[in-house]
């Protein structure tokens, strides 16, 4: 059975001297760009662009536009004017720190056993790199993107959320199509890898040699890499299934979907569809965006506005041909899908637990929840998001 396996990168993959590995990062940035941005204020607006990058939850800006809205203008200078510098930065300066990382034994044995058996292999490294920086470092692993067939690898181009929020997970599996088979998250880091993921309702496995976790967390496995291999032989693939039940896992989902879909159809026909009794890419978000709009947040509202509601069944299928929705502008309904989904989240991200169980009457499910109902909602996310990957590869 295919596994899909998520694994961190420093100290699970790459050993990597943190510090020293900062610390020469910005030394090496900073001196390159001298000429075009003063090394005495870069330091200084290069850690305000990734602690907004670090606390993100915006699921309609990409890491790299929250970092560039911190950074950029605070200097007498573009992105657009100065990006041959940082391209030659990433192509020809930045491939020199990995004098300060070193391999780890019995990776690379790992991962092409892992291709071997058939698993789906994930680089979830927490996305505050571009592209580039992260390719050196996964070849500093021995880990050549240009080599492996990894199926994502999440960099600040074109992701949204980092460690340790639950949504960077969620989206992770949304770019994946959301994947119904076992997953597991192999990460060293128990507060940015394994809490996190844990919380979605994914398995983890700890990757140190260190007994118990940390913190009191119980991971799913734990051991050294070396010893992953033999462990996953020996586990029922069942036991990895994810389960995606409690209320933080309900908002991740629900806030990672805008944000993969942007990305998953970045430069796709949007029209096309796979056979003719199913929908386009652009029926699917327009009926995303309708459903939002006009059944789950006043059902929300309802809910929580009044005790006991009634609340009435809806067919919102039949509307991609009553409303035309195959003539409508896909990425427009994205666009107001993703303000649409904000407003939920925005309802939903400070309940207290009490709240989460307010009760409502559905017509067709019967007596019911608000966290029942929600759950309902990151389930349709699930189902669309599968439809659209299917479509996108069929």
């Amino acid at each position: 059975m295919t596994i899909t396996l998520l694994f961190d990168l420093d100290e699970t993959l790459l050993d990597t001297n943190l510090t020293a590995f900062v610390q020469t990062y910005f030394q090496k940035l900073a001196a390159h760009l001298a000429p075009h941005v003063p090394p005495e204020t870069l330091l200084k607006y290069l850690m305000l662009g990734t602690r907004q990058m670090m606390a993100s939850e915006d699921p309609s800006h990409t890491l790299r536009e929250v970092f560039d809205g911190n950074f950029y203008p605070h200097f007498d200078v573009d992105r657009e004017s100065i990006a041959p510098v940082i391209e030659d930065f990433y192509d020809n300066v930045f491939p020199t720190i990995r004098e300060v990382t070193k391999p780890i034994p019995g990776v690379v044995e790992f991962i092409e056993w892992a291709f071997g058996a058939g698993h789906r292999v994930v680089i979830a490294t927490s996305p505050y790199f571009p592209r580039k920086a992260t390719y050196h470092r996964l070849r500093w692993a021995g880990l050549p993107p240009e080599k492996y067939p990894f199926a994502l690898i999440s960099t600040y181009d074109d992701f949204h959320f980092t460690k340790p929020h639950v949504a960077y997970f969620a989206e992770v599996l949304a770019r994946l199509g959301w994947p119904d088979e076992p997953i597991l998250m192999v990460g060293n880091d128990v507060e940015q890898d394994l809490i996190p993921a844990s919380t979605l309702g994914l398995a983890t496995y700890h990757a140190v040699d260190v007994t118990p976790s940390a913190n009191g967390f119980n991971a799913t496995g734990r051991g050294r890499l070396a010893e992953l291999r033999a462990w996953l032989e020996q586990t029922d693939p069942a036991t990895l299934m994810p389960s995606y039940s409690s209320s933080a896992s309900l908002l991740a989902i629900l806030r990672s979907t805008p944000a993969a879909l942007t990305s998953l159809l970045a430069s796709e026909a949007l029209t096309s569809r796979p056979s003719a009794d199913e929908w386009s890419v652009t029926e699917i978000l327009c009926h995303m965006r309708d459903v939002e709009q006009e059944v789950d947040i006043p059902r929300i509202q309802t809910i929580l506005n009044e005790d006991e509601p009634f609340i009435p069944a809806q067919l919102p299928d039949e509307w991609a041909k009553t409303r035309e929705y195959n003539k409508q502008d896909g990425l427009s309904a994205l666009r107001d899908f993703t303000t649409a989904r904000i407003q939920t989240l925005e309802m939903l991200g400070n309940l207290a637990p009490a709240q989460w169980s307010r009760k409502a009457r559905h017509a067709i499910f019967g007596p019911t929840t608000l966290r029942e109902l929600v759950g309902f909602n990151a389930e349709h996310d699930r189902l669309h998001i599968q439809q659209v990957w299917k479509n996108l590869h069929s």
